[in-house]
């Protein structure tokens, strides 16, 4: 339970921080611009972060849940395999959507699909150099 709990506090402060830079950075800012009309004029960065330490939580819980059927021999391939998998779900289906739904540059989409990809396998490598079923 230690090692849950130290890995998902680490895990969603570095989400914070990959979130920060592949957001602020600016390449980004205005790549991003597609989304100003809609964008909040003000960040909350206190309601960002504990969105990002929730996620950290959920996404180490979720990895342990999948570690056996995960792909792989070590934790390192396993967190990969995963990282690719919660990129698929969480950037690659929502970039499709915004395609579809929006008036967005494809610049601005494929940065999304890239940074997320990064972001993910990050994520997923962390976690599987850090985290392994008790069982």
């Amino acid at each position: 339970m230690g090692q849950f709990l130290i890995a998902g506090f680490a895990g969603g402060i570095l989400f914070a921080v990959l979130d920060g830079v592949i957001n602020a950075n600016p390449t980004a800012r205005k790549l991003y611009e597609a989304f100003k009309p809609v964008a909040k004029t003000t960040l909350n960065p206190i309601k960002g972060i504990v969105i990002d330490l929730v996620f950290g939580f959920a996404m180490a819980g979720v990895f342990l849940l999948l570690y056996n059927s995960l792909p792989g021999g070590s934790g390192l391939v396993k967190g990969l395999s995963f990282g690719l998998l919660a990129w698929f779900f969480r950037v690659v289906m929502s970039v499709a959507s915004q395609w579809m739904m929006f008036n967005v540059p494809g610049k601005t989409l494929i940065y999304t699909a890239a940074a997320g990809l990064v972001e993910m396998t990050i994520l997923g490598a962390f976690y599987g150099l850090t985290l392994e079923p008790i069982l």
